[in-house]
């Protein structure tokens, strides 16, 4: 029978789990480092938060590479619909925009790092502003959690401890120890939506430029492709990043190693043919001029320099005398732009974390250990990850509703 529960980690999944339990059990006790809930959870989506996301839960499964068919029971008990009504009962309005992302309306990630604190902190919650440093066994079961002031007696126990990107708002990887020290097997953190630097010196020329609407394709050193996306990215100082990127280096594996390249299609509407009568109306029109100065209608002008340096065309050619064979260099610059990857940012810019305790070693439809009885997993810390666009923050709702529901049963 239980009656105590311990909750390892204050961000979304730790207080999803303790406001789920609050109602059913005598007494929850949340443990979490910070000094306040959420830490994490208030600068996410640039301190506006993406909820979640409104697309159908079987979208949900195809926007996860690693593990999906482990996350099928924990989306269907839990939806986007769920969290969505919970956050609206606790005052937060919520908006769909463009991709089918669901943010506040208030554009605040601290209104829902707020509400999710208050549906947490319930009258038989105690907070405790401690590390824990152990999670007790007895007899192949969890029976409470150490911490480096005291000690915390329960009947089960839910590790939602995060990963270790962001390590300054406590996901530091403490969380893998734990779960180590109980016999767990660590899959390697690997850093996931993650900008990526590259080799080309000319990105920083682009630093700070938005592009929407582009297409990108990934390609492996066997020039397979292996990931393709269309939307938005950045150019930076020292690579490329936004969405799509991000989205991309979930299918990247150690980059300073294997080798990548990722091919920018800035045209991605019109194909060869289509975008060649387009530039050649353009020369029509602008033939006396420089061709350094005949692309403002087609390109921003920020990259028009970069592009015509990299197609080999003088800038300052006339565009009445360009060739074909300069034309067609500049047609592929602008479909087939491409970087080369040199690796990624350190793992502490990292969104998220891919890797984490190994699936395998846990019950998919409750979210309980397989080797130990009572100790629960949810979140990031669980070997599972996915895109951009308010996934991996469902993955958070819905694993700890799934683990707190599991230990309501055993009451």
């Amino acid at each position: 029978m239980i009656e105590t529960a311990v909750i390892i980690g204050g961000g979304p999944a730790g207080m999803i789990a303790c406001g789920t339990l609050a109602d059913k059990l005598k007494k929850v006790i949340l443990i979490e480092k910070n000094k306040f809930l959420g830490k994490k959870l208030r600068i996410t989506g640039k301190g506006r938060c993406n909820i979640t996301n409104n697309a159908d839960m079987e979208d949900f499964i195809k926007n996860v590479p690693t593990n999906p068919r482990f996350l099928y029971s924990a989306f269907y008990t839990f939806t986007n619909a769920d969290i969505i009504e919970l956050l609206n009962s606790l005052g937060v309005k919520t908006k769909v925009e463009r991709g089918e992302r669901v943010f506040p309306v208030s554009d605040s990630a601290k209104e829902v790092a707020d509400a999710l604190r208050r549906y947490a902190l319930k009258k038989n919650v105690e907070l405790i502003c401690d590390s824990a440093v152990e999670i007790i066994t007895s007899d192949g079961k969890a029976v409470g959690v150490k911490t480096k002031k005291g000690k915390y007696l329960a009947d089960a126990v839910i590790l939602a401890a995060g990963g270790c990107s962001y390590p300054l708002t406590g996901s530091d990887g403490s969380g893998y120890r734990l779960a180590e020290k109980c016999g767990h097997t660590i899959i390697e953190p690997q850093p996931s939506l993650i900008p990526v630097v590259t080799k080309e010196k000319w990105v920083a020329d682009l630093m700070g430029l938005s592009l929407k609407n582009i297409e990108i394709s990934v390609f492996n050193k066997k020039h397979k492709k292996i990931y393709s996306d269309f939307g938005e990215m950045l150019f930076t100082h020292f690579g490329v990043s936004g969405p799509v990127i991000l989205s991309a280096s979930a299918h990247m594996r150690n980059p300073e190693k294997e080798e990548y390249t990722i091919s920018i299609d800035l045209k991605p509407a019109l194909d060869f043919e289509k975008l060649d009568k387009r530039i050649c109306r353009d020369f029509e029109e602008f033939k006396n001029k420089h061709i350094i100065n005949a692309l403002d209608e087609l390109l921003p002008k920020a990259l028009i320099p970069v592009i015509i340096n990299l197609s080999g065309i003088p800038p300052h050619k006339a565009v009445n005398s360009v060739t074909k064979e300069e034309r067609q260099s500049l047609l592929r610059c602008i479909k087939e732009l491409t970087v080369t990857v040199k690796g990624f940012r350190p793992i502490e810019e990292a969104i998220i974390t891919s890797g984490g305790i190994k699936v395998s070693e846990i019950n998919p439809s409750t979210m309980e250990s397989k080797l130990i009885e009572n100790l629960y997993f949810a979140g990031e810390i669980i070997d599972v990850d996915a895109y951009t666009g308010g996934f991996n923050l469902q993955i958070a709702y819905s694993t700890a509703y799934l683990a707190a529901q599991s230990i309501t049963e055993k009451i």
